[in-house]
């Protein structure tokens, strides 16, 4: 029984160690593929770097309307930050609009932070947003939820 055990320890570790370890490649490949695809306003390369499988409908169009939000503004600022305490009981609590606690199909492993600046005749204007990244099939995404 002891070497089953040890097995299924060591397995346990390889997949915790496999969802944890996100390479500096990875973030830049998603970061540049990100980066790209917002500055040629390509919204179908943008909704492929979203991860659906399981999502709800509703959320998957609020997630794709608001990747193309910004078309037309700076980008200011685009980079992958570790989560934090916050963003781990956010993830805990989230909701629909309609109430309904919605779950991340993939644990996210990083936040995606964009700013934008925007300026035009009537005035200025900055945005900034945070999206949750999990890793899948060896590349960064953007998990889409689903309602519980």
């Amino acid at each position: 029984m002891k070497p089953l055990a040890t097995l299924l320890v060591a397995a346990a570790a390889l997949v915790a160690g496999s969802v944890f370890a996100v390479t500096p490649a990875q973030e830049k490949a998603f970061v540049d593929a990100y980066r790209s695809a917002f500055v040629k306003k390509d919204g179908k390369a943008l909704h492929a770097l979203l991860y659906t499988v399981g999502a709800d409908p509703m959320a998957v169009e609020m997630y794709q309307m608001m990747m193309a939000a910004d078309f037309g503004a700076k980008l200011t600022e685009l980079r992958l930050a570790e989560l934090t305490a916050d963003d781990l009981r956010r993830l805990a609590d989230s909701k629909a609009p309609d109430g309904r606690t919605m779950v991340m199909p993939l644990k996210p492993v990083r936040k995606l932070i964009i700013k934008t600046a925007q300026k035009s005749a009537n005035g200025s204007s900055t945005s900034s947003s945070e999206s949750f990244v999990a890793e899948h099939a060896g590349r960064l995404v953007i998990p889409v939820p689903s309602a519980k």
